[in-house]
């Protein structure tokens, strides 16, 4: 399965009717979040596939947010916050948000909160581990796993949580945005136990075997 992951910006290549042109043949579209829905939107939609978002931390002020010539809400997004779902054999789950930085009370969660979030997710992934011999796939998030991909700033951290998820239910994938991406030599992939944490600003393809 090729999936196309997008996180945190605006791609000029990706808004595109030659979008095919730039990412070839893709099976599911994933955000990772802080995207206007018109794009996620347009960019499932003129591939013609299924999608799947959480939402980013600044999801109020950017994601709902229309273009001027778009007025209708966006159609094909799926949003998998504390969700379980399988799509083309592939077991995923999605965990929106931030760490705790503002008073904004939307999409951003202290790292008990984030905990709570990930217990309510936790009966269907044990399901999972009884009906198809697995736990995860792939773990949807907004925000890095602290220590790994975040940064040194209180909105960047990362959630200890995650840490603690890769190690019990082992997903193939950790895909994240939320920390941007500023130097070629910036790291974005690193193996954590069983798990390949991939950092998806502005966007990446991932090539999953089933």
């Amino acid at each position: 399965m090729r999936i196309l992951a997008i996180s945190d910006k605006v791609v000029p290549l990706l808004y595109s009717p030659q979008i095919r042109d730039v990412v070839g043949q893709i099976d599911l579209v994933v955000s990772c979040g802080d995207l206007p829905l018109y794009y996620v939107d347009f960019v499932a939609s003129t591939l013609d596939v299924p999608c799947f978002l959480v939402h980013g931390n600044h999801a109020a002020g950017e994601e709902f947010k229309h273009q001027d010539s778009l007025n209708a809400p966006p159609r094909n997004p799926l949003d998998i916050d504390e969700r379980v779902v399988c799509e083309g054999g592939l077991l995923m789950a999605g965990l929106d948000g931030c760490i705790r930085y503002n008073k904004n009370p939307r999409f951003q969660y202290t790292q008990s909160e984030m905990w709570r979030k990930i217990a309510r997710i936790v009966p269907s992934l044990l399901w999972n581990r009884v009906t198809d011999g697995r736990y995860l796939d792939v773990l949807v998030a907004h925000s890095p796993p602290a220590g790994i991909h975040d940064g040194p700033d209180r909105a960047h951290s990362g959630f200890t949580s995650f840490l603690w998820f890769m190690r019990r239910f082992k997903p193939r994938y950790l895909l994240h945005g939320h920390k941007h991406v500023y130097r070629p030599d910036e790291v974005t992939e690193t193996r954590f136990h069983d798990t390949l944490i991939i950092n998806v600003f502005p966007w990446k393809v991932i090539e999953i075997d089933e």
